[in-house]
Parts: C-alpha cells; sequence; structure tokens
C-alpha cells in the first residue's frame, strides 16, 4: 500500500505539481514512467543553494511514488563541463591548479589527498553521500560518459545540420541582450546562495565560430585536453570537422561520427537533453527567467531543432545561510548540505526545503538559529501526533519525515536540541558527565544510554565545537568569586541562600526552572503562581545575571536549569555560597 502524504493540492505545493506532472506526463508520453530531471556541475563543492535544484524534483517525483506511479528522477552530473576556475580554498593545494582551466572537469586531478580518481568524481562523491542521507531517490547520469560513449552522437550530429536555425534562434536573444540595460552587478555575499549556479546556468555559452561560420559544437583538443578551440572547417556529407587549439597550438581534421571528445554548448545542451531524455519537470534557478537564458532560449530551441517539448517546472529562489562561523573561513565558500548534516539531522533540512514553495527564498541556520527551527521542529512534530497541525504543515512534515520507501532514521528520545547543546558546551562532549545530566533532566524518566539522545545529540555538539566561536563557549569556573560575593547586599545573599536551600528538592530540569523563576518572587513577597509584571522580569533578570556571573562569569549563558544540572549540585552549592 503506496505511503500517501496526508494533504491537500489548495494547501500544498508538491501534491499541486505532482497532479500537473502526472497529466503533463499522460499527455505527452501515456503509460511510460513520469521523468523528472535536475542538474549539478561537480566544478567545486556543490552548496545548499544547488540542493534546491535537486530537492524541488526530488519530492515531486516522491509523492508520485506516493501514489504508486512509476518514476524516474534523473540527476544529470555535469563533470564533462569545462573547469572554469579555481575555486577558493583549494589554489595552492597541489600545483598550480589554473594550468587545467578549459579541460573537462573529469580531466583534472582531484584534489589532493582525494581517494577519488579525478576533480568531478571527488566533488560527486560528497553530495551523493548527502543524497544518500537525506533519502533521496535517483538515476545518475554522467555526462562525461554520455558523450565519450557516443551516446549523443546522432544528436550532434542533428545539431551541426541545423546550426544556421540554431544560430538563428539565439542570435535574436543576443539581440535583446544588447539592446537590454546592463544589469546592475549584485554584491558578492557569502550568506546567499544562488540557487541555479551549479546546473550549467554558470555557463551561458551559445558557441561561436570564426570565418567559417556558427557551430554549436565544442571540440575539447586532442593534445592538450582544452576546449580553447576553433572549429575552422564542417563537411557535413563527410562528417568531417577541422579544429584548432589556441592553447597549444594542436590542430586535426576528425569524422564528427566517430567523434566523441567534445559536447555541445550549453544552451543547445540542455535543450537536447530534454527531449533525449523525455523530461516532464525540470525546475530551474530565477536567474533563468531573463530574456536570453538558457532556460529561454532552450525552450525555443527544443521545439524548432530538436522537436521536444520543454519540461514544466518552477523558478525557484534564492537559499540564503544565517550565520556561518568557521565555514566560510575555513572553506573559502559556502557551505554544502554535507556540512548542514553534521549539525542538523537528515528530516529537519528536508523540512526547510519542503515547507517553502519553490518561489519562496528562505535561510538554513547555523547560528543561534538553529535552535529556535529545532523547537519548532519539534512543536509541529507534537500536533502531527495529536492531529491538531494544519493540513499544508502535517504535509511538509510527512516529507520531511519519510519518503515513499519509508521512515527516515530518527533519535528515539529527542530532547530540545538547545538543551543538548548546552549540555555539551559545558561538559565538552564527556560522556559519562553528559549521560548523568541528560538523565537529571527527567528523574521519572531517566536516559539510560546516549545512544537514546543520538544522532540529535552528536549534531548538536557539532554545532557547538564548529560553529560556535569560543569566546561564546560556557566556561564553568572553579573557584567562587570571592570577590564578588563579598561584594552583595543582603537581598542577594538572601536569593542565594533560597535557591541553595531548594536545591535539592527541585533537582529536575521542571523543577528547576520553578525554582529560578520563583526566588525573585518569594523575595517580593509575591504568591509562587502570581503573574508577571515589569517589576518583577525586572528582579528575575537581576538574579539570573547574577547567578551567570558567580557561575560562568558573564551576565548570559545557557538556559539556567540546564546550566545548573550541568553544573551539578555540590559545585553549585560551592560556586554559590554566600
Amino acid at each position: 500500500m503506496p505511503i500517501v502524504a496526508q494533504s491537500s493540492t489548495e494547501t500544498d505545493w508538491v501534491s499541486r505539481f505532482a497532479d500537473d506532472v502526472i497529466a503533463e506526463s499522460e499527455r505527452r508520453a501515456p503509460g511510460k514512467p513520469v521523468v523528472v530531471a535536475s542538474g549539478l556541475s561537480p566544478s567545486g563543492p556543490i552548496h545548499l543553494g544547488n540542493l534546491r535544484e535537486v530537492m524541488t524534483p526530488h519530492l515531486v517525483a516522491d509523492e508520485i511514488r506516493r501514489r504508486g506511479r512509476e518514476v524516474r528522477h534523473l540527476v544529470s552530473w555535469d563533470d564533462y563541463d569545462r573547469y572554469r576556475k579555481v575555486p577558493a580554498g583549494v589554489q595552492g593545494v597541489d600545483g598550480t591548479w589554473a594550468e587545467h582551466i578549459g579541460k573537462p572537469l573529469t580531466s583534472v586531478p582531484a584534489p589532493s589527498g582525494s581517494p577519488h580518481p579525478n576533480w568531478a568524481e571527488h566533488f560527486k562523491a560528497a553530495m551523493a553521500e548527502s543524497l544518500a542521507e537525506l533519502g533521496v531517490e535517483y538515476d545518475p547520469v554522467s555526462q562525461t560518459e554520455q558523450y565519450t560513449s557516443g551516446a549523443y552522437r546522432e544528436q550532434v550530429l542533428h545539431a551541426m545540420r541545423h546550426r544556421a536555425r540554431i544560430d538563428g534562434i539565439l542570435d535574436q536573444y543576443r539581440t535583446k541582450a544588447k539592446a537590454s540595460p546592463k544589469k546592475q552587478q549584485k554584491p558578492v555575499d557569502e550568506a546567499e546562495l544562488e540557487a541555479a549556479e551549479g546546473s550549467g546556468a554558470a555557463s551561458e555559452d551559445d558557441g561561436g565560430g570564426g570565418s567559417a561560420g556558427y557551430f554549436p559544437y565544442k571540440p575539447y583538443c586532442g593534445n592538450c585536453e582544452k576546449d580553447l578551440t576553433t572549429v575552422t572547417e564542417y563537411v557535413e556529407a563527410t562528417t568531417e570537422l577541422t579544429y584548432s587549439c589556441a592553447a597549444c597550438g594542436f590542430s586535426e581534421t576528425v569524422r564528427l561520427s566517430e567523434f566523441n571528445r567534445g559536447k555541445l554548448v550549453w544552451k543547445v545542451d540542455w535543450p537536447m537533453r530534454w527531449a533525449y531524455e523525455g523530461v516532464i519537470f525540470e525546475p530551474s534557478g530565477v536567474d533563468h527567467s531573463s530574456p536570453g537564458s538558457s532556460f529561454v532560449v532552450g525552450g525555443q530551441i527544443v521545439r524548432e531543432v530538436f522537436d521536444g517539448v520543454q519540461p514544466i517546472g518552477p523558478m525557484y529562489a534564492f537559499v540564503g545561510i544565517s550565520g556561518m562561523a568557521k565555514m566560510s573561513s575555513s572553506r573559502g565558500g559556502v557551505p554544502t548540505p554535507a556540512d548542514a548534516l553534521k549539525i542538523m539531522e537528515a528530516p529537519l533540512l528536508r523540512w526547510l526545503y519542503a515547507r517553502r514553495k519553490p518561489n519562496q527564498a528562505f535561510k538554513i541556520a547555523f547560528d543561534q538559529e538553529i535552535q529556535r527551527l529545532y523547537d519548532e521542529w519539534d512543536r509541529l512534530e507534537s500536533r502531527v501526533a495529536e492531529g491538531a497541525a494544519l493540513p499544508a504543515d502535517a504535509a511538509a512534515y510527512a516529507r520531511a519525515a519519510r519518503t515513499a520507501a519509508g521512515e527516515l532514521p530518527r533519535t528515539p528520545r529527542p530532547l530540545p536540541y538547545r538543551t543538548l547543546a548546552s549540555v555539551v558546551d559545558i561538559t565538552a562532549g564527556h560522556d559519562e558527565q553528559t549521560l548523568r545530566i541528560l538523565s537529571e533532566l527527567d528523574p521519572a524518566n531517566p536516559l539510560s544510554s546516549l545512544d537514546e539522545a543520538r544522532p540529535r545529540l552528536d549534531r548538536a555538539e557539532n554545532w557547538i565545537t564548529t560553529q560556535v566561536p569560543a569566546e561564546a563557549r560556557t566556561v564553568v569556573r572553579c573557584e567562587p568569586d570571592a570577590e564578588l560575593l563579598d561584594s552583595l547586599g543582603d537581598d542577594a545573599r538572601e536569593s542565594l541562600r533560597l535557591l541553595l536551600e531548594r536545591l535539592d528538592t527541585h533537582w529536575s530540569l521542571d523543577g528547576l526552572t520553578t525554582l529560578v523563576y520563583g526566588v525573585p518572587k518569594v523575595m517580593a513577597g509575591l504568591d509562587p503562581d502570581a503573574k508577571p509584571t515589569p517589576e518583577l522580569k525586572a528582579a528575575q533578570r537581576a538574579f539570573f545575571a547574577l547567578l551567570y556571573r558567580l557561575l560562568v562569569g558573564r551576565e548570559t549563558g545557557p538556559r539556567l536549569p540546564t546550566l545548573l544540572l550541568a553544573v551539578g549540585a555540590d559545585r553549585v552549592r560551592k560556586l554559590l555560597a554566600a
């Protein structure tokens, strides 16, 4: 029986697209598997903006599978693209990487120390591992294999026969581009990931030619392997093609009907693949909405040259990053799915992509915001369990927590992320101490093993150690602050005495929460259930600041109940005894 996400097409964007895709597939290719597609370029680390290129069709494909329909999600690895530039953080690692610019990505050596055979395979491997963890089912397509095996030979020869028509189509848009005002250059912002980058959008070449005319095909040089080549002659009857290389001066004549060392330029390659693979649904980044973009031009080329139909699919918006801590400086780039999966569980990351419509931008948290996101996720899970979640929210949760193949791995005891982060911050990851503290959170139902809190515990620990600056980490005092204790007035001393007097009877997360908020109420002569007033809130803030100063030497820190549990009753008494 297929797993169905409880949703409504009026509120759930995934269901709405699935309806459209199924209907379009039945119109174009009745009875055949539905084909959806993504494209990724392994030219460097594949970041979280690129992930939207995969997650959007994945969620739609997964919904179609839940309905019992056969669907193929093609992920085209654009590994036969040219190596365009040396990514930040790689220069100088192993030789001069700039010398490889112009070669196919699969002909560039892998970064130093990599176990993979070439540059493309190195970056593909990291993304493939992340997609597996995210539960993304797909059929990989290597463009290197497709071109070098001759799979596209007929399509290449067809494009060469119709090169005048292609040139005419492209020229319409070249004219528009010249006529339109120059776009203002956006400032570089490492926290903004342009989702379209990495699917060919970065290579908007449409081919060109010298005195011999226009050619939509670019050979890789038989001597230096670079694409700095110019076709100088093509004989259609024999398919003999002559080219010369500007990089090394090499030239040769080959028979294109037998030659597999080159590729169609991007603006021709993409529509060719739509027709070849029968793609029904493929999203694209917002930059493809502009006149002359590869998506717009491709729509005309696929119809008029390859007798195909452009896929349906939304333009998707940017993905941003809130807080990057060490990531930018250590990597020289923006975070990848693997980076995100080190600090958050796969269902949470899936949820961030599932809950927003493709045309809505959103941010992925690497800073304190991740704690709020986890709180929101936990509340949603509770509402879903109670049957109180809104239909769209319940659908997004279902798509995040499971796929058509089944449930994603989950934490048996999902303790609050902010609590886990506070505990591992204080204990510096010491397992015995961590287990003691977590077991005391709920004495009636103590944790018996840290495995019950994993993998969420490990993600929280990774967040603390990789994303929280050293100066923001919590260090508990070893000795009392004698000077501060001696300077306290009678009211402050009395508030500390009340806290320590009731410590044992309130030794649980809920109990300590009641205690730290209750002491200022007692000091003000109020009932323990008294509603907060501005004066009471001010007194509570002052009391909390005093406790933080005595325990960790600053006026803020982890939630006090968690901090007290982590420090331990004996040490709390030692540090607070006035």
